[in-house]
């Protein structure tokens, strides 16, 4: 963020938390920020003249995974005010939390480098922690690809009345509903790309339209005509 602005901001009064909803941002981010160019908020010193620590001030830092000692030494504060300000906000260093993986939460709050401090979901039977947002994208970006390959194997067009433009626009239609073991939607697409093959393989490719004709019973599938469109 940048700091003429931010120094602005709080010379005006204005609090992290106010910051953090003018920008769409979690205060902890806002937070993280201010420390980092050596700014304050005026509405800590209400928190420093009893020798407190704010909790805009600490948050960040357990965010990044900080432990105890290392937070008392960017602070140049002791160990033992580090602990005792981290309960009276109701924090917890990683390195303070239950080592047992069945006791670890299922999400933090943690930096991440491509999105800034957000939501970290506990992955690998709890063994590590994800960005939740990277791990959508992941997942999204692979269902594309898994797509793409089929769609392409298909022909790539709409085997009634030929669409090629839009891949997002065209759908698998299973020819006998009874041997569907899975739609090929967005759920379908996150199985194996050997699975969704085989079930691409029960399937004839349409577009959208086409496809909620087949359904309403507007249209009908014609083999042969398809094979010739894909031909």
């Amino acid at each position: 963020m940048d700091k003429p602005w931010l120094a602005t901001r709080l010379a005006k009064g204005a609090s992290i938390e106010a910051i953090a909803r003018d920008v769409g941002r979690h205060p902890s981010t806002v937070a993280y920020w201010v420390n980092r160019h050596d700014l304050a908020s005026s509405h800590a010193p209400k928190h420093t003249a009893r020798g407190g620590i704010a909790r805009e001030t600490l948050e960040p830092l357990v965010a990044d995974g900080l432990s105890v000692q290392q937070i008392a030494e960017r602070l140049g504060r002791g160990g033992t005010t580090i602990r005792y300000w981290l309960g009276k906000h109701e924090l917890a260093t990683i390195h303070a939390r239950p080592a047992s993986l069945a006791d670890r939460p299922a999400v933090l709050l943690r930096r991440c480098r491509k999105h800034g401090y957000t939501q970290h979901v506990a992955v690998a039977a709890g063994r590590r922690y994800r960005c939740k947002r990277c791990r959508v994208e992941a997942v999204t970006a692979r269902r594309r690809r898994v797509k793409a390959v089929l769609v392409s194997e298909a022909g790539g067009r709409c085997s009634l009345c030929g669409y090629e433009r839009f891949a997002g626009a065209l759908q698998f239609h299973h020819h006998d509903p009874g041997e569907k073991a899975f739609g090929l939607g967005d759920r379908g697409l996150a199985r194996s790309m050997a699975r969704a093959r085989v079930e691409a393989q029960k399937c004839m490719l349409v577009c959208a339209n086409c496809h909620a004709e087949i359904e309403g019973g507007i249209a009908t599938i014609d083999q042969s005509t398809a094979a010739d469109r894909l031909g």
